[in-house]
């Protein structure tokens, strides 16, 4: 799987948080989830771009 996520940029984003080393994993496991999705409700109506309204 590649990595969809940047951790320099997720640590910056949870400002003064502590950050599990296995998040980022699960993180990124989401976005894929997240971004199979939307690519599933873009084929299902009928078009090859993925949209903001497919998230």
């Amino acid at each position: 799987m590649a990595d969809l996520i940047v951790k320099a940029a997720v640590k910056e984003e949870l400002d003064d948080k502590n950050v599990a080393s296995d998040f980022y994993e699960a993180l990124d496991e989401e976005v894929s989830e997240l971004l199979e999705d939307a690519a599933a409700r873009a084929e299902a109506n009928g078009r090859k771009t993925v949209q903001p309204r497919d998230l």
